[in-house]
């Protein structure tokens, strides 16, 4: 597949987690709830986790924001449920050196949709966007385990 083909597959697979989100909403009472935004350009997010047993057993997002925070949010979400904990922030840890554009050293790492977010590493300003919803996922999961 030639470049500007995958790129423009992956602008599709943004798009439509952005468009059709995936786990957005809230959980009951009893679940982790995490608030996050990024002051420079207004994107908010709230993540809300259930974690038993250290498994991700639900993941859900609620908030405000532009394509890449929102769809990266959809996704995180898709991929940590049913997850243990501990790969949850394995694949968060992959996610941000992707992000950073360095080499990881974590094999065996599947992020399905979520490599169409690779193109952002492009975009210092943008990175930011892309990993605030990871950032907020490893923030509950270490204040549960506080």
């Amino acid at each position: 597949m030639s470049f500007n083909n995958l790129d423009t597959l992956y602008r599709q697979v943004i798009m439509d987690h952005y468009k059709n989100p995936r786990n957005r909403g809230s959980l009951d009472e009893g679940s982790l709830t995490i608030d996050m935004n990024n002051p420079t350009c207004g994107d908010r997010i709230q993540i809300h986790l259930q974690v038993e047993d250290g498994k991700v057993e639900d993941a859900k997002f609620e908030g405000e924001g532009c394509s890449i925070s929102l769809s990266s949010a959809s996704m995180m979400t898709q991929a940590i449920k049913g997850q243990s904990v501990e790969n949850a922030l394995k694949m968060s840890k992959y996610f941000s050196e992707m992000m950073m554009g360095e080499e990881s050293e974590l094999e065996d790492i599947d992020l399905g949709d979520i490599e169409a977010l690779q193109g952002v590493a492009k975009f210092p300003a943008r990175i930011k966007c892309a990993t605030l919803a990871w950032k907020a996922m490893e923030k509950g999961i270490d204040e549960q385990e506080k």
